[in-house]
């Protein structure tokens, strides 16, 4: 059973930075991406972020302050990062990691990032 799990979201004032951290245990047969996602208070879940074999991807929102990435220590654990710089207001939202497989699409429970003076 894959599991992702979350860490890194909180509390920012305008202009500062968290790291968003996505753990994943257990082995992920056909990976095609490694995504972050977020849901701003009332509104869709959106794609922020996307990490595949050769590209990246991001929302025209975060591009320039955000980075995606990924270190693979084995086959049987990956975490991968979103970097988030120059927060601002809007960037407040959960935050879901997501891995896209060939025959599994698993979710993150979501950590907060609130973005506020």
């Amino acid at each position: 059973q894959v599991q992702l799990v979350e860490s890194g979201g909180g509390s920012v004032q305008p202009g500062g930075s968290l790291r968003l951290s996505c753990a994943a245990s257990g082995s992920i047969f056909g990976i095609n991406s490694m995504n972050w996602y977020r849901q701003p208070p009332g509104k869709e879940r959106e794609l922020v972020a996307a990490l595949g074999t050769g590209y990246t991807n991001y929302a025209d929102s975060v591009k320039g302050r955000f980075t995606i990435s990924k270190i693979s220590t084995d086959n049987a654990k990956k975490t991968m990062y979103l970097q988030m710089n120059s927060l601002k207001p809007e960037d407040t939202a959960v935050y879901y990691c997501n891995v896209r497989a060939i025959f599994d699409n698993v979710w993150g429970q979501g950590t907060q990032v609130t973005v506020s003076s």
